[in-house]
């Protein structure tokens, strides 16, 4: 017997902020990985691991906030907490792994290409990790093509992000990486619900599932993610160097200087010869 299933038993609600929280995720990992550029190598390993946890935090909270509009009319909904703990496990590290490729060797070529693959892979593994925790009277399939579509629109729209973020052009493109890693969540998401087909037990009556309902169990694990990304965001926000490159100061009655760097001994300005004192007689 086939169970009728219901993705928006909340209407819009669901969806909507389900996608805006894949987008503030996405916003602060992003940035978080835009602005490790600016640091040397050696540095950059804080700004990457703040902005996967952001980013699987956001995608992972994203996935649970649209499941609470999940329902199946001819069956009580129950979902496993450690399968849901072990769901956030597998988005950060996963999409750890592809920002640190890019974080340290670039938004460009192979390792655009192989960071991008492993994020989108990390957000479709966390989804199908995460369905494999419900509990219902029955069993939930798949269809293939269906799958294998979600993972294709995580995956390219998981670089798309990473690409746009590379580009450190101004707030557009910021806003741009953002919905773009929303749309990698929430593409990924509804697809991969599309593809549901449950099959329910042939029994006179059934018992309730074992594990927490929704309502009691969603809704608590959520705040840590949830108090996580407010942390980030004021970290992002409060950040001293918001754009690329290392600040100029100003002092009184001179033109801009740059800051002593590696790069740049002494503070002198690129391209200005050394004065050269001549010996007084």
């Amino acid at each position: 017997m086939h169970g009728t299933v219901d993705g928006f038993s909340y209407g819009l609600v669901t969806p909507v902020v389900a996608f805006l929280m894949g987008c503030l995720g996405g916003a602060l990992g992003l940035r978080c990985t835009v602005r490790s550029l600016a640091e040397p190598p050696r540095r950059r390993a804080g700004w990457l691991a703040l902005g996967s946890t952001a980013i699987g935090s956001g995608i992972w909270s994203m996935h649970f906030i649209a499941m609470m509009g999940f329902d199946v009319r001819e069956s009580t909904l129950a979902y496993d907490r450690l399968t849901m703990v072990a769901s956030l496990g597998v988005a950060v590290v996963m999409t750890g792994v592809g920002i640190f490729i890019v974080g340290y060797r670039g938004p460009r070529g192979t390792a655009l290409f192989t960071g991008g693959t492993v994020t989108g892979l990390g957000i479709a593994s966390m989804h199908y990790l995460g369905m494999a925790g419900i509990r219902l009277n029955g069993r939930i399939d798949y269809n293939t093509l269906l799958v294998a579509a979600s993972v294709l629109i995580a995956v390219v729209a998981a670089t798309a992000a990473l690409w746009a973020a590379g580009q450190v052009r101004g707030f557009a493109w910021s806003v741009g990486a953002s919905l773009a890693m929303g749309l990698a969540t929430a593409g990924m998401h509804y697809t991969g619900m599309a593809a549901v087909d449950v099959r329910l037990h042939d029994h006179g009556v059934a018992a309730d599932p074992a594990g927490g309902s929704p309502a009691s169990l969603l809704a608590p694990m959520l705040i840590g993610p949830l108090g996580f990304l407010l942390l980030a965001g004021a970290i992002v926000l409060f950040d001293p160097m918001r754009v690329m490159g290392r600040p100029r100061v100003r002092r009184p009655g001179r033109g801009p200087e740059t800051l002593p760097s590696a790069v740049n001994p002494g503070g002198r300005i690129p391209h200005q010869r050394p004065r050269v004192r001549t010996p007084q007689r």
